[in-house]
């Protein structure tokens, strides 16, 4: 039986406050950006993009009238490319400014120009302007978005709450910004110290010119190069040895015992990307502190649009869960955000006075409540997160902050205040925690009654089979294993095998559970095809069916359970949007196990079952290992 939510006090509610229900709530989270739009499509075409451009353009040369030394304004673009990268995921005003800079930088290198002759540079220009114009649809999505909730909240107004007033956004992100940006400041100072000191030392060195009369790798893989001049020969590490062929001319700095290619003058890569590494991760929580303080501020500016809503804290990672006033079962969500406390400034002292005596389980009755919710985790229960009764404070949109007041606990008189430390996100079905069922059986994330509604007896078995996502997981891990076996096998033997003799077993048992698991219920129970083989589990001795983000599992009784892993990725496909497919499997096999009178009325006929795949898939990696070795 469900518990009502924990009651808000008249008090705590500002007259004329409006509740957010269903109606309202379902427009608000129906207005979220189309598919197109999603940063993932962005981020794969620009990176494609960029991959394809890399690979399609040759490098230029290192010589002498241009050494390949440190290159400072390409190492800021690359800075702003990652950047951009970044925020077309997580901050689209930012994405924006990003890509417009490096634009800007692409023009500037005549890129604009290159595209009527290099399709690599014009992929790069449809895919910035793909990204571009998704950037600018889920903008306004969060402006149409901010509207809806301004006309459901009508024209009340109040201000903030004052702990709410009081609360700080963004110092961890300043103080990891300036710790970061610090370390790429270091490694600048570090790779210009090398520069520097080259050319000081190349400075009064002699100059000469040399033949290249070998290139050859040491024991450590490292490209040397050999030049003789003037009947010397000077060995030196390359980055680029297909800059320098046999016979060609290159032209050396000589001091001494000391020597140099003019054309490779030093080796600052290393700082290089200490630099690069620093300044992204820098400057990304340098943004997100401005961002956050700047909105935290708009917050506390004036008067605010208020509603009526429902809350519960997730389960696994505290996040605060908003929905409508009129779903007291919390079975639909419309957005969710990280919050933490609000404390007014002249209430710390009195809070750390209490801390320090502690609470007495006898004369409080909240401790006492919440040592029986103790007791009743230690006896194995996990108890449901209460939905409460709560004011959210601002207009709540795609990337907004908000804050709210609610009750902790029913058996608690005082309110507290949340505010928002992550930006607002519309909720995406299935993502969602409901009630304890999310621990005692993950299969059933609605109610029994509810799955049931689209199912209907049937005379044949019911069959679920591997799903796009599942076998697009497959394929990609495939491609992983047959790039592992290449790379183990390339270099000769080698205690590199040993990574195929550990690793080869899982990656095989993974793809094949990937590309083609099957689950068919019949009449006496289920027909389980996994990598290797395919399990008989009769209902009577299933205990439970459970669905993670890595498989599905079926618990029996006296025995080890039957697992399928991986079955797709439940992270990737709630993010999309849609509701993981082996987790939809699980609640309907799950809603056959507590309803026996749904279950299939004949048994499965002989090849219904499905065929491992493990097998074929062993002797097909024995092959192309093979064939690896014939090819080297």
């Amino acid at each position: 039986m469900s518990r009502p939510p924990v009651p808000l006090s008249a008090e705590h509610i500002p007259p004329g406050t409006a509740d957010w229900r269903t109606p309202e709530a379902q427009r608000w989270l129906t207005a979220v950006p189309a598919r197109w739009a999603h940063p993932l499509w962005a981020l794969l075409a620009l990176v494609a993009s960029l991959v394809w451009d890399v690979v399609a353009v040759p490098a230029a040369l290192c010589t002498s009238a241009d050494p390949c030394g440190t290159d400072w304004l390409g190492l800021g673009t690359a800075v702003v490319l990652v950047l951009t990268l970044y925020w077309v995921w997580r901050q689209p005003r930012f994405a924006l400014a990003g890509l417009a800079a490096v634009l800007a930088g692409f023009a500037a290198d005549g890129g604009f120009a290159a595209a009527l002759d290099e399709p690599s540079a014009l992929m790069f220009l449809v895919a910035a302007a793909f990204t571009a114009a998704g950037l600018v649809h889920r903008l306004a999505v969060a402006g149409r978005q901010r509207s809806l909730a301004l006309e459901a909240a009508g024209p009340v107004a109040q201000p903030l709450p004052a702990a709410a007033r009081t609360f700080r956004r963004g110092r961890l992100s300043f103080a990891l910004a300036a710790l970061l940006l610090a370390v790429a400041g270091f490694g600048c100072w570090q790779a210009q110290q090398v520069a520097d000191a080259y050319e000081e030392r190349a400075a009064g060195a002699t100059h000469l010119s040399g033949r290249v009369t070998a290139l050859e790798q040491d024991d450590d893989g490292v490209d040397i190069l050999k030049v003789e001049a003037e009947g010397r020969t000077h060995r030196f590490e390359t980055a680029f040895p297909e800059d320098f062929p046999v016979d060609s001319r290159v032209d050396i700095v000589v001091d001494g015992d000391w020597a140099a290619l003019v054309a490779e003058p030093y080796d600052a890569f290393g700082w290089e990307l200490l630099v690069l590494g620093g300044s992204v991760a820098g400057l990304a929580f340098l943004v997100n502190g401005v961002d956050g303080l700047t909105r935290a501020k708009r917050l506390r500016r004036g008067p605010l649009p208020v509603l009526r809503v429902l809350v519960r804290e997730g389960h696994d990672d505290g996040r605060t869960w908003v929905f409508a006033t009129d779903d007291p079962e919390g079975l639909r969500p419309v957005l969710h955000f990280h919050s933490l406390y609000a404390v007014e400034d002249e209430d710390e002292d009195d809070a750390e006075d209490e801390d320090e005596d502690g609470p007495d389980a006898d004369d409080d009755p909240a401790a006492a409540v919440e040592l029986g919710k103790i007791a009743e985790i230690l006896r194995g229960e996990d108890p449901a997160p209460a939905l409460r009764e709560a004011v959210l404070y601002g207009a709540p949109y795609a990337g907004a902050e908000v804050a709210f007041v609610s009750r902790d606990d029913a058996d608690d008189p005082e309110v507290s205040v949340e505010c928002s430390v992550t930006a607002v996100k519309p909720a995406v079905p299935g993502l969602v925690e409901r009630g304890p069922q999310r621990r005692k059986r993950k299969n059933l994330r609605r109610p029994v009654d509810e799955i049931a509604v689209g199912m209907t007896p049937t005379a044949g078995p019911r069959v679920w089979t591997a799903h796009g996502f599942s076998r697009a997981v497959g394929l990609g891990l495939l491609l992983v294993q047959g790039g592992g076996i290449w790379a183990a096998l390339d270099e000769g033997p080698s205690w590199s095998w040993l990574w195929l003799v550990v690793g080869l077993p899982w990656l095989v048992t993974a793809v094949a559970t990937a590309l083609t698991w099957r689950i068919t219920a019949d009449r006496d129970g289920l027909w389980v095809t996994g990598a290797w083989r395919v399990r008989r589990v009769p209902w009577d001795v299933i205990t439970s069916v459970r669905h993670s983000d890595d498989g599905i599992r079926v618990g029996r009784a006296r025995d080890s359970s039957v697992d399928l892993s991986p079955t797709g990725w439940a992270w990737l496909e709630r993010r999309l949007g849609r509701e993981p497919r082996a987790e939809r499997v699980v609640e309907e096999v799950g809603a056959l196990l507590l309803r026996p009178e749904l279950r299939p009325l004949e048994e499965a006929p002989t090849g219904r079952q499905g065929m491992p795949v493990g097998p074929p898939l062993v002797a097909l990696s024995v092959l192309w290992g093979a064939a690896v070795l014939l090819l080297l």
